[in-house]
């Protein structure tokens, strides 16, 4: 039951937040948008917390439906944020 549950986990998080539509349009909103990268020395992983300062985050555009979360690039990857943890939620490959 234990393998069962951590499989379904690791496949019910595969498609993240976005999901599998919304994750392609947002990585290429991302690449046009041409923000610039932070270049962090960690992990960039789901629940990494980014640093208050020398990172700008970004609105989510209102067309993907997330509000309440922001965006910002991240050794060249678009990553999802939660404002106030600046926790990373989804990394967009």
């Amino acid at each position: 039951a234990v393998v069962g549950g951590a499989l379904g986990a690791a496949v019910g998080t595969a498609n993240g937040i976005l999901g599998i539509d919304r994750r392609e349009r947002f990585r290429i909103y991302a690449s046009a948008e041409r923000r610039p990268s932070f270049a962090y020395r960690g992990p960039v992983r789901i629940g990494t917390v980014l640093p208050e300062d020398g990172i700008v985050y970004y609105d989510v555009p209102r067309e993907f439906e997330l509000a309440g979360y922001n965006y910002t690039i991240v050794n060249d990857h678009p990553v999802l944020v939660e404002p106030g943890t600046r926790r990373i939620v989804e990394v967009i490959d």
